[in-house]
């Protein structure tokens, strides 16, 4: 639910979217001990020639020094061994060719299994129960803790960033410090179900060389590319070369992208660039009966690649085809273990900035030198246990050996058992003692405390795939909450949401239910379900299925502000708006929770309060496309024509994408009497979101008056094949009146 509908027969504004063996004895004759130490002393020297001819490359240079850039890519879903040069599968030449130049850590490690919370860490240098973030949802990075923008803006750099998904959208808090956040991934495109268009590499790129371009003093740059996360589908060729593992086509694709970055990131002054790329997180693909990411923190999910290296003008150009640095340059190969709270801290040593006090990491420069060496990491996974009530993960890392605590705990050597498939618990007591000890001290909360999401967040969040409820937090956990004692239903929900995405969404229904039969308590399922009833036109199911959650005692703040919504999109406005001021109340609210309430006060006919809830919108975010799009279909409704294009065109700005300012701008254009600016608009709108079914519906009439019926044709039937008779009955009928003429 995310604009208001401006009704009218024709055109139509849009609707809401809401061992060794032993030694012999020692010899009794002296020659035999002469004898020995001969061979010892070949021995010796054969193995030193051999050391001298094998030994790993020693770690290129990197200079200390004020004057030069930071250029920080992350990756998201990128698990370690997806690289080629980690020994992957994937095709990453351009990648292999940045390791070539610098140190490739080998054993590098993130602190958690999502998005958001990998990145607070990343730009921070702080462990999640530091910084305050445990999950995609609920959670806000305080403008208080400085990041890696702000302590380099200080020091002069100018910062920017590019985002590729709603996950790190600015409401989160990760823009502080930028001065440029980019983040133009199709903020309007948004649909109540689980496909949400994201913003690919190429894009991405595209918007972050245009701004290094323009840069003539120092900078810092963040470019986060998403395209390895689910669903996997990537452009050709690489979608035929992976057909049978297309994770590992997104990753060949994210990789081809870069080099035009890297290229971009050589200062034409002369000035160095220091280049950090690493995975905010892996992905499962099935190890452990983890299929993505999110519920376990194996090695899979939590073991990411970390490039660190240095380039400038006369490194060759990426376009040039060169494949190693100068003369062949191998790189290093760093197995100090390397955390994403060192980043930050490896950062300011480069650039000869003092590092803040509190930081838990250090600097992988001194490392190399000696200096320094990581000795343990914390990390967690919380999203099952905020989002459905199962026990939370927290462990930590020490050296190789991982400890994970959980109901059901578990204990692994690394490096003799890389996939974890040997627990060592019960071997040794004592030590798990010592290890829970040593993860308690380290001052991480039981049960940090989450807000409650507003729907349109949440929708956003589980259209890129993460399932989004709430559920109270207990102070214990038993051997059913355990993870590996769920991961049947963690799979059945990927189904479901798998069976959504090949447009099967009746088939995935059953699925829920008996989720729910096994789990009830669970909020995420109602919710998913409903939605499901929602999306199939069948509002009075949808309705229905929250208000049986809410019977069962299943009644989280989310669950009742979607009921809220369905309830005012069904007309039952009196009943809505008290859910609905509840989700938007407080000091500082979700700007979508008050975009969804400002809809609902129009529909209510209470329109200055309405508008006055959208200016607020602006007045704590001016370039929230939404609010705008919904002042410019308001002001449409009152006849302010002029007022109407100026919001819109405010918010194509924002989002030049936007379906729902497309759509709305074309029934303007129609008012003016200008049909082919407006149809134009309408084919914009169609092409950003084909479930924009006013749109749709404006596009094929209005190229059926204009005379090309052969063109409105296909729109014609798209729209009785696909929109939902719940909403669009009469102009179902009417269109196929139409057709059957």
């Amino acid at each position: 639910m995310k604009n208001i509908p401006t009704r009218a027969r024709s055109p139509k504004a849009d609707r809401p979217k809401g061992g060794r063996p032993p030694a012999p004895p020692a010899a009794r004759r002296p020659w035999r001990a002469i004898l020995a130490v001969v061979i010892l002393a070949v021995v010796g020297i054969v193995a030193t020639g051999w050391w001298l001819f094998n030994r790993p490359p020693a770690a290129p240079a990197i200079a200390r020094t004020a004057d030069q850039n930071v250029l920080l890519i992350t990756l998201d879903t990128m698990r370690a061994d997806g690289l080629s040069c980690y020994g992957g599968r994937a095709a990453t030449p351009n990648l292999d060719r940045l390791a070539s130049l610098g140190v490739r850590y080998e054993f590098a490690h993130a602190h958690a299994v999502m998005t958001l919370v990998s990145h607070a860490s990343i730009l921070t240098g702080l462990y999640p129960f530091q910084h305050g973030v445990h999950d995609n949802a609920g959670f806000r990075l305080p403008p208080t803790i400085p990041t890696l923008a702000t302590m380099l803006h200080a020091r002069g750099l100018a910062t920017a960033a590019f985002i590729a998904s709603f996950t790190l959208d600015s409401r989160f808090g990760l823009n502080t410090g930028f001065d440029v956040y980019d983040e133009k991934y199709g903020k309007s495109q948004t649909s109540a179900g689980f496909t949400m268009p994201e913003r690919r590499g190429d894009a991405v790129v595209q918007a972050a060389t245009a701004w290094l371009a323009q840069q003539k003093g120092r900078w810092f740059a963040w470019t986060h590319l998403f395209d390895p996360h689910a669903p996997y589908d990537p452009p050709s060729p690489y979608k035929e070369q992976y057909a049978d593992q297309p994770y590992y086509g997104e990753v060949a694709f994210t990789d081809s992208v870069l080099g035009r970055l890297l290229d971009a990131a050589r200062d034409p002054s002369g000035r160095p660039t220091l280049v950090l790329v690493t995975g905010d997180h892996g992905e499962g693909l099935g190890d452990h009966g983890e299929m993505t990411h999110g519920l376990f923190a194996y090695e899979s999910t939590l073991r990411v690649p970390l490039i660190v290296a240095q380039i400038d003008r006369n490194t060759p150009s990426w376009a040039s085809g060169a494949t190693a640095g100068p003369e062949g340059a191998s790189g290093a190969v760093s197995s100090t273990p390397a955390r994403h709270v060192d980043i930050v801290p490896t950062i300011l040593d480069a650039l000869q900035v003092t590092r803040p006090s509190g930081l838990p990491g250090h600097s992988l420069l001194r490392t190399s030198r000696g200096e320094a060496d990581a000795t343990d990491s914390y990390f967690e996974a919380r999203s099952a246990s905020f989002n459905r009530g199962w026990a939370p993960l927290t462990g930590i890392l020490l050296n190789r050996e991982k400890y994970i605590d959980l109901p059901l705990p578990e204990r692994y050597d690394l490096r003799d058992d890389p996939g974890e498939q040997t627990n060592l618990l019960n071997r040794d007591p004592a030590r798990q003692r010592d290890l829970e000890a040593r993860l308690r001290t380290m001052g991480a909360a039981a049960n940090p405390v989450r807000r409650s999401e507003d729907p349109e967040t949440a929708a956003r969040l589980r259209a890129l795939g993460y399932v989004s409820g709430s559920a109270q937090p207990r102070s214990q956990y038993t051997e059913e909450d355990d993870p590996k004692r769920l991961v049947e239903l963690d799979q059945a929900l990927r189904r479901a949401v798998d069976l959504y995405e090949r447009k099967r969404p009746a088939d995935a229904i059953p699925i829920y239910q008996q989720v729910i039969a096994k789990r009830p308590g669970m909020e995420v399922t109602y919710t998913q379900l409903a939605m499901l009833y929602w999306d199939l036109g069948d509002p009075h199911s949808a309705i229905a299925t929250l208000q049986r959650a809410r019977q069962a005692g299943v009644d989280g703040v989310e669950l009742r502000t979607k009921l809220g919504m369905y309830l005012a999109e069904s007309g039952a406005v009196d009943r809505a708006l008290p859910l609905l001021r509840e989700a938007a109340a407080g000091t500082f609210p979700d700007l979508d929770a008050l975009n969804a309430l400002g809809i609902a006060l129009l529909r209510s006919g209470r329109t200055d309060e309405g508008v006055a809830t959208f200016n607020r919108i602006l007045q704590l975010n001016p370039s929230n496309s939404m609010a705008l799009e919904n002042l410019g279909a308001a002001a449409l409704q009152q006849g302010e024509i002029e007022q109407a294009r100026s919001y819109l065109i405010r918010a194509l700005d924002v989002d030049p994408a936007s379906p729902q300012a497309h759509n709305t701008l074309g029934v303007i254009e129609m008012k003016a009497g200008n049909r082919k600016a407006a149809i134009e608009h309408w084919k914009q709108a169609v092409a950003g979101d084909a479930s924009n079914f006013d749109a749709l519906y404006n596009l094929a009439t209005e190229l059926v008056k204009d005379g090309q019926r052969d063109a409105a044709r296909p729109y014609l039937e798209q729209f009785v094949r696909t929109a939902p008779p719940a909403f669009y009955a009469k102009d179902i009928e009417y269109v196929r009146r139409f057709l059957a003429r």
